[in-house]
């Protein structure tokens, strides 16, 4: 029973490692103690992992869920063109009553009509960083694999540091 115990244990540790890598890397640096260096962000579509680099050390990393089959995010050399921290899709969302009730969830503006009497309401994107068109990098849900209408989506706390870490104009590059 104790080696079972402590096999457990060992297993429920190194199951961890992964996750403990992604809290190393936040806490190397405060985002405002950046080491000297071009800032610069790059997405891993295969990986499904974002990573921000100053100069040539990697100083943030973290996992993302980018565009589905039919909303690819297309990969190349981008900029950092608008940062908005409580974006809301133009797009995508719900419509809503008066009230604000969500009458019809996962709206396509360009595909569901209106109900009579609904308004519509953009589905939150916090912490949004524009590449192109209306694709970006923000805080949203993290399936496992790609899942968004080709944004890349993070965790709250990966997205508030990306975003505190860049500005304007700040190198982005999709790789496949």
């Amino acid at each position: 029973m104790r080696n079972l115990l402590i096999g457990l244990g060992c297993a429920i540790l190194f199951a961890g490692c992964s996750s403990l890598q992604d809290n190393f890397q936040d806490t190397i640096y405060d985002m405002r103690g950046l080491p000297p260096g071009k800032v610069s962000l790059v997405i891993n579509l295969s990986d499904q992992r974002a990573f921000l680099y100053a100069g040539h050390e990697m100083v943030l990393s973290g996992p993302v869920s980018t565009g589905r089959e039919g909303f690819h995010t297309a990969p190349g050399r981008y900029s950092v063109i608008q940062k908005d921290i409580d974006h809301r899709s133009s797009e995508f969302g719900a419509y809503c009553d008066r009230d604000d009730v969500i009458v019809k969830p996962d709206v396509d503006l360009h595909k569901d009509s209106r109900p009579p009497g609904t308004h519509f309401v953009g589905a939150p994107m916090p912490y949004f960083l524009r590449f192109y068109d209306g694709v970006g990098m923000h805080q949203g849900y993290l399936p496992g694999y790609p899942a968004s209408h080709g944004c890349i989506r993070t965790t709250e706390p990966k997205a508030k540091r990306f975003f505190e870490a860049v500005k304007v104009g700040t190198p982005v590059r999709i790789v496949e």
